[in-house]
């Protein structure tokens, strides 16, 4: 078997590579597909061809397992997961089993004898065929919540809901099965968010991966929606009886060894209720941030060196700005990370605590109780600290009190929510704070993006049309001079052409002429300009940069940044 550089396939496997392959697989327990393919070397669509060629079966793309439609009714959810085999109606409503490892000769004498009606075979990448099951799992596992079953589950001894797949088929009410469910495929996905809302015509399921929402479930029934979101309140600790204000919540689910928290937005609309669960599995994030610095977040060479020269100030303030959910407090935990070495006092105050550092005192807000970012940020500055971390400055005493630290021998790094670092000005003077106090402290500001990237096991060639880039401000001329990729989806990305996610900033560092400006009230215009000067990179230029060398989709850098 050969292959060009493009990755075609010329010829398929010799009976003695198939030989190689099986002796490797006995000898290791691997599936024999596995070893086969680490043995080749091909890309995942070019493997899948020879596989094809060897075994005579035409080849399914991902895009096709995409366009054509479950036959659900022919092969179960349940036994196309269990047997990891997909039924499928074409275009031409003709049915297609399509497999992942034709060497699997039990699963093909099983499926000849469980499927009567006729069918054809096709040969897809293995990846791609549990790429389309994880998906359609998503949705399937919350409807398999409202199956009828006999027992009850049991919480935890710490008060926190156990969620296994024995806990939820084993729990007597629907609802409550139907929520766990839905909670334990979100963890099982890596979602931030689930989102909950009324619907007409009953309620809609949603999950937001990679900062993007996808639906995932729709339940018919305006009872059982309601039914959904009263459940949600109970775990929450809410007032079930009033539905006309937001109202705000959390608990934990115990899975895998683990607690994970939720916090829980509930919401009034004019259909009923909708509900916000943001997932805070600290455990996953300090497993993750061990050992974090800046580079791991993807910033280009030159933000990642003014950060560090921001975050190595003796005194002063380093603000991060951007969206929720835009990695700013990751961001400011890479930078803290750098510099704990052991020699100053660093203290947090956040809400909540996400990560936890070692050597660090972290510092979780609690309004219940009175302890505020304002009244918490007074009790650190007795504490002797060197280094402070404010989890947000949501009001003017918390501006005030951090700016007075900043100027009182503190290195502050702190996050506010604003659209780009010009913003976060005007933001500051709003609360009150005084221009020359506010330039004073402050070393930089700097307003960050996640960045979906383009999968780079199924990126292909792409041509945006005129349109497009004239909506996008690229002229022609500059459109030579990029490579536009787009990712077709594959396993590797679960179908979405994505794959991970990268950090963009732009970063304002404040010199004598930016500083004179501000405090002359200048207009915006002028500070832009001196911090262009200044070597300020705008976020819809670094954005774009990032089209142009193929790692992003212009659509995606629509998405996330401001057209000029």
């Amino acid at each position: 078997m050969t292959s060009d550089a493009d990755g075609r396939v010329d010829l398929a496997f010799t009976p003695d590579r198939l030989h190689l392959a099986r002796q490797a697989a006995l000898a290791s327990g691997r599936g024999i597909v596995e070893v086969l393919e680490e043995q080749a070397g091909l890309a995942p669509h070019a493997f899948a061809i020879a596989l094809a060629v060897t075994f005579r079966h035409p080849v399914a793309t991902m895009a096709d397992l995409h366009d054509w439609t479950p036959a659900f009714d022919v092969l179960p959810f349940a036994e196309a997961l269990e047997r990891e085999c997909l039924a499928l109606r074409d275009g031409d409503g003709g049915l297609v089993l399509v497999i992942g490892d034709p060497f699997d000769m039990a699963l093909q004498a099983w499926a000849e004898e469980r499927i009567a009606e006729p069918f054809t075979w096709r040969l897809a990448h293995h990846a791609d065929v549990a790429a389309w099951l994880s998906r359609y799992e998503e949705s399937m596992r919350a409807m398999d919540g409202l199956l009828p079953s006999d027992d009850a589950a049991a919480g935890t001894a710490s008060g926190s809901e156990d969620l296994s797949f024995k806990s939820i088929s084993e729990d007597t009410s629907q609802v409550v099965r139907l929520v766990h469910s839905t909670v334990y495929d979100a963890l099982k996905a890596g979602v931030s968010d689930i989102h909950l809302e009324t619907t007409p015509n009953g309620l809609a399921i949603k999950y937001r991966i990679d900062g993007v929402l996808s639906t995932v479930g729709a339940l018919a029934g305006l009872d059982l929606a309601e039914q959904v979101i009263s459940r949600i309140k109970i775990m929450s600790e809410l007032d079930i009886a009033e539905q006309r204000i937001p109202q705000d919540g959390r608990f934990k689910v115990s899975m895998r060894g683990h607690e994970v928290d939720f916090r829980v937005s509930v919401m009034p609309s004019i259909l009923g209720e909708d509900a916000v669960l943001r997932i805070l599995d600290k455990q996953a994030l300090s497993d993750q941030i061990k050992g974090l610095r800046l580079d791991y977040l993807g910033f280009d060479a030159q933000a990642i060196d003014q950060l560090r020269l921001l975050s190595g100030e003796a005194y002063g303030m380093l603000l991060v700005t951007g969206p929720t959910g835009s990695g700013k407090t990751t961001t400011l935990y890479a930078a803290i990370s750098e510099i704990n070495h052991g020699l100053d006092k660093i203290i947090t105050i956040e809400d909540p605590v996400e990560y936890q550092l070692p050597g660090v005192l972290q510092i979780p807000v609690n309004e219940k109780k009175g302890l505020t970012f304002a009244r918490g940020l007074r009790s650190i500055l007795r504490h002797d600290p060197d280094k402070i971390m404010v989890g947000e400055i949501r009001d003017p005493e918390t501006a005030q009190i951090a700016v007075q630290s900043a100027l009182t021998g503190h290195l502050v790094f702190t996050t506010v929510h604003a659209n780009n670092v010009f913003d976060v000005i005007g933001r500051f003077i709003h609360m009150g704070v005084d221009p020359y106090s506010f330039v004073s402290a402050m070393n930089g500001i700097m307003a960050q993006r996640l960045v979906r990237v383009t999968c780079p096991h199924c990126a292909v060639e792409d041509h945006p049309d005129a349109k497009l880039l004239a909506d996008s401000g690229i002229s022609p001329e500059r459109a030579q001079g990029m490579v536009f990729r787009v990712g077709r989806g594959c396993g590797q990305c679960r179908g979405t052409g994505f794959k991970g996610r990268r950090a963009i900033g732009e970063i304002l560092r404040l010199n004598d002429e930016i500083r004179e400006a501000i405090i002359a009230r200048q207009p915006l215009r002028v500070i832009r300009d001196a911090a262009a000067r200044n070597g300020t990179r705008f976020l819809r230029d670094i954005a774009l940069d990032m089209v142009a060398r193929g790692e992003t989709t212009l659509q995606e850098v629509n998405r996330v940044t401001l057209i000029a």
